[in-house]
């Protein structure tokens, strides 16, 4: 019998916005405006497929740009910051049908902490994001 220890994880949140997905995608598929949705950034800064983003505490975390597909509604980063061996967060903002959305953020991560930080706060930015867009404070 062998045994298998997880080295990575991945970690899904999704939340449902009052809001069409379009106007959800203005913000999210945007990645110079992420400062705007999730807590705990303050600033971004983006040349090409480079994004840094920095912590309120200064810390500055370097992502690279996989996938930002305006007709799916899908973005894709990776931190490639030397504290992370593999790192791929999702967000996905899908229509359902009603003039709301689902947004949802999965967090891949090795090691598998990373993944549980990463979808936390991914999960939290969420629930900010619908605040934000349907004016509730």
């Amino acid at each position: 019998m062998s045994s298998v220890t997880a080295g990575r994880a991945t970690v899904r949140r999704q939340v449902r916005i009052a809001a069409p997905p379009d106007t959800v995608w203005e913000i999210l598929g945007d990645p110079g405006r992420i400062q705007e949705w999730f807590p705990g950034i303050v600033a971004s800064t983006v040349e090409g497929t480079t994004r840094q983003v920095t912590t309120g505490s200064g810390v500055v975390i370097p992502e690279k740009i996989i996938t930002n597909d305006h007709l799916q509604r899908r973005f894709q980063y990776r931190i490639t910051a030397p504290f992370v061996r593999e790192h791929l967060s999702t967000i996905d903002v899908l229509d359902v049908g009603d003039g709301t959305s689902l947004v949802v953020y999965a967090a891949d991560a090795d090691p598998s902490t990373m993944a549980l930080v990463v979808g936390g706060a991914g999960g939290n930015a969420l629930k900010f994001l619908r605040e934000l867009l349907e004016g509730v404070h």
